[in-house]
């Protein structure tokens, strides 16, 4: 059964005593689950009436602990944010023996979500961030994990999540980039290769890399289809016994240092034991003292269309790919969304002693809308002048031809082949960084029953199988590595707060 906000009274279990437990996953066979899946997530989301079989069994991950609460006792958490931090979590929740109530404003995978775009890369290669040594391995745990999902449910939707294309990334010089990630391979255990400007360019006619000197690849890296999988998680959730309900939220008021309760929109009350909010970029609209610790900025993608019948810049014959400030990836045949293009490369510059070109006066909007965001050749940066597009509620998500034209500028640079492709469709989302560069996962100050999870730093959807079971363990009361909880505390610094 789907929870809606029309059904308040069994949201609370203090006063509904037919919710005492969720239900045990079910025992229902695969083959009349097969039958049953093949209406898909959509539908399944819907009726909430899909079976479930359990996740692949993986590895522990470093740093997290297996099992339930030490104490045994593991109760009712509300989750806020269905996204890819908010769907793992309940998922792990529900598997370790909580009951679980899943909300979110607009469900699972829609296109205001930082997991709504289409496609997402997973890697390990994190040889630019001081995170490194941390995220290294729990990528390489997370691309088991995905590895896993697909293998187990991929066939129960009749479609596929994860690809295994492989990454390639290529420099021009042997930078710091490259030799860090590569001692970080290292240290893990990763496959990988390197090549030189020859053997790439012989492995991969199609692209234009005359400059490049160096390059290396990790060969199990991959792409997940991310909309689609977020919507898959929800949907073994709820089968699993996750009550997904499609509301606002605000959280409820803090008293004797615990939270009693979250609002939805329509005035209900759902009260838990404990509350995760994974809500990505609303953290900031909820939480007024992460207004200045947490950025929103917006990341566009662009999808171009390859030649018919060419299947060279299609999976299996070319893998995702990362040139500086550039990344993508290939065309996926399970949708064909198109060749992904993230970044782009700026105009040339203008000659010595042309007049710069007088700035165009702004357009007015129309009252209570948003305004189309100026990203640029600088994509991802945030637009401080506009608080519309700061808002994930208000924000306009059009790509601009300046930017669709920088994508076309990278085509033609390292894909002549596809520097006139047609442009299929574009997609742009808020992501989340914060101002010590890595995730937040701790208590909402002055509680011990409540979590904030997220600022997930652009990369935070490849970790969501190893976030989300790393959460559901710090809720139900295994504290775990000690330097892991140091390294997600929420942080006392604050960015430096724009002019006006």
């Amino acid at each position: 059964m789907t929870l809606t906000p029309h059904d308040p009274e069994r949201l609370d279990p203090a006063e509904d005593p037919t919710e005492d437990s969720a239900p045990e996953p079910s025992a229902l066979p695969r083959r009349d689950f097969l039958r049953i899946a093949g209406v898909g997530a959509g539908a399944l989301l819907a009726s909430g009436c899909a079976s479930a079989g359990a996740f692949a069994s993986a590895a522990p991950v470093r740093g997290i602990e297996r099992g339930r609460a030490k104490d045994g006792g593991v109760g009712h958490v509300v989750v806020i944010g269905a996204g890819a931090w908010g769907g793992w979590t309940a998922y792990h929740l529900r598997e370790r023996g909580a009951r679980v109530t899943l909300i979110d404003a607009y469900g699972p995978g829609n296109s205001r979500s930082t997991s709504g775009d289409e496609t997402r890369g997973i890697r390990s290669s994190y040889g630019d961030r001081a995170t490194g040594e941390l995220w290294t391995p729990w990528a390489r745990a997370a691309i088991e994990r995905w590895r896993l999902f697909e293998k187990e449910w991929a066939p129960v939707f009749r479609t596929s999540y994860f690809h295994q294309t492989g990454d390639v990334i290529m420099r021009a010089t042997a930078e710091p980039f490259i030799t860090k990630t590569l001692e970080l391979w290292k240290a893990n255990n990763v496959k990988h290769e390197v090549l030189n400007g020859a053997e790439l360019r012989k492995r991969y006619p199609v692209i234009k890399a005359d400059d490049i000197t160096i390059a290396i690849t990790e060969p199990d890296a991959g792409v997940v289809r991310c909309r689609a999988a977020t919507q898959a998680v929800a949907a073994v959730g709820q089968k699993m016994g996750v009550k997904l309900v499609i509301s606002r939220v605000r959280p409820g008021p803090i008293v004797n240092g615990a939270m009693d309760g979250v609002i939805l929109e329509d005035g209900t009350t759902v009260r838990g034991d404990s509350y995760v909010f994974a809500c990505g970029p609303w953290l900031r609209k909820l939480f007024p003292y992460m207004e200045n610790r947490m950025r929103v900025p917006i990341g566009v993608a662009c999808y171009f269309g390859v030649p018919v019948g060419d299947s060279r810049f299609t999976f299996p014959n070319l893998p995702s790919f990362n040139f500086p400030g550039v990344t993508g990836w290939p065309v996926l045949p399970v949708d064909s969304r198109g060749f992904r293009v993230r970044g782009a490369i700026a105009p040339p510059a203008p000659p010595a002693g042309t007049p710069a070109p007088a700035p165009a006066a702004p357009a007015t909007p129309a009252a209570g809308t948003a305004t189309r965001p100026a990203v640029g050749p600088a994509a991802g940066a945030p637009v401080a002048a506009d608080p519309l597009q700061q808002d994930p509620d208000t924000s306009s998500r059009w790509a601009s031809q300046d930017r669709v034209d920088g994508s076309r500028r990278f085509l033609a640079a390292r894909f002549p082949l596809l520097a006139n492709a047609p442009l299929l469709e574009t997609r742009a989302c808020h992501y989340e960084s914060s101002v010590n560069g890595n995730f937040i996962i701790d208590h909402v100050p002055g509680t011990s029953n409540a979590w904030i999870a997220g600022v997930g730093q652009a990369e935070g959807f490849k970790f969501g199988p190893v976030v989300g079971e790393y959460v559901a363990q710090r809720v139900l009361g295994i504290t775990g590595d000690p330097k892991l909880v140091a390294a997600f505390k929420l942080p006392t610094e604050e960015y430096e707060k724009p002019p006006g």
